[in-house]
């Protein structure tokens, strides 16, 4: 595979030449150069990567006293919930004693 120096889009091979058919360059193919290249069967197969959901929020879990009354927990898990307008997150605590919830302030 070869990637256009004129735009960074995938080339395709035509013939003796690679062309980009976002830009319509074309460089001459290097025989030696493919050879070198490392082809889907040389590659190690370590499994479909994890991907993260942006439509859910993550739960983490840290070091955060609990402000309720008589809880004397220093473990919460938190949140980072996006503010409308998404000018910037806020993260919301659940203790993870008494479920006491509450924002950071």
């Amino acid at each position: 595979m070869r990637f256009c120096d004129g735009c960074g889009s995938m080339m395709h091979t035509e013939g003796d030449t690679w062309v980009c058919r976002a830009c319509e360059n074309e460089e001459l193919r290097d025989s030696q150069a493919e050879a070198a290249m490392t082809t889907k069967d040389g590659q190690r197969d370590d499994g479909a990567p994890t991907v993260a959901d942006a439509t859910r929020s993550s739960t983490e879990t840290m070091q955060e006293s609990c402000p309720a009354d008589g809880c004397d927990s220093d473990r919460a898990d938190y949140e980072m919930i996006p503010k409308p307008g998404g000018s910037y997150e806020v993260r919301l605590f659940t203790c993870v004693e008494c479920g006491h919830r509450w924002r950071e302030s």
